[in-house]
């Protein structure tokens, strides 16, 4: 379609509504934090746990070796490392294979990766989801997507109570991934089948200080 032919169909839109539609306020009156007294990383770790996530919590000088420990329990060697990850994380993983995303990976590559290392942009305790936005850590979608094994490192600074609380922080002109525990559906006979649209298994490693 040309500009001039989209032009002068919006052209005919807009006259046949020349009246704006009437503004509609929305009530803002529903719940948008965690009662007091919840503990949102708690929260975020059983949340997680109860979706079939692996989930372990530590403190930051202890994270490097939290990853090459669940590292070396997958025996994942070919890793992919999405750029702006800190590399302090990978410090005692050891000899890797790490694949950087530039040029971009092919979905091949990505499919024969061993896993993907990324961070997060926020995650929810209420719902027990992890949400990446493409930044510093995270890559683009497919990164996240494609590889069988996803760790996902989550500060705990990063964990809000519930999605309006998170929907705060979010920038939604930026490519938002959602994840909620490891890819799975039921729907073919209720039976649960996992890694039908992205990984298999998810680990989580949640940092304080």
């Amino acid at each position: 379609m040309t500009d001039d032919a989209r032009g002068a169909i919006l052209a005919r839109i807009r006259d046949a509504y020349p009246d704006p539609p009437a503004k509609v306020e929305v009530a803002r009156d529903y719940a948008r934090a965690l009662d007091p007294g919840v503990d949102a990383i708690e929260l975020f770790a059983e949340r997680v746990a109860d979706y079939q996530a692996t989930v372990h919590r530590v403190v930051a000088a202890d994270l490097p070796r939290a990853i090459a420990e669940a590292l070396a329990r997958r025996r994942a060697r070919r890793l992919v490392i999405p750029a702006g990850q800190p590399g302090a994380w990978l410090a005692d993983a050891g000899d890797l294979e790490r694949l950087a995303d530039d040029p971009p990976l092919t979905h091949a590559d990505l499919d024969a990766a061993d896993g993907v290392v990324t961070g997060c942009a926020v995650a929810i305790a209420e719902t027990g989801t992890i949400v990446l936005d493409a930044g510093d850590g995270q890559g683009r979608r497919a990164l996240s997507l494609l590889p069988d094994y996803h760790l996902c490192v989550v500060p705990a600074d990063r964990i809000v109570g519930t999605v309006a609380e998170a929907l705060e922080r979010l920038d939604p002109r930026r490519p938002l991934t959602w994840i909620s525990g490891p890819s799975a559906t039921s729907d073919i006979e209720l039976q649960r089948v996992e890694g039908v649209h992205g990984p298999r298994t998810l680990e989580v490693v949640i940092v304080a200080g």
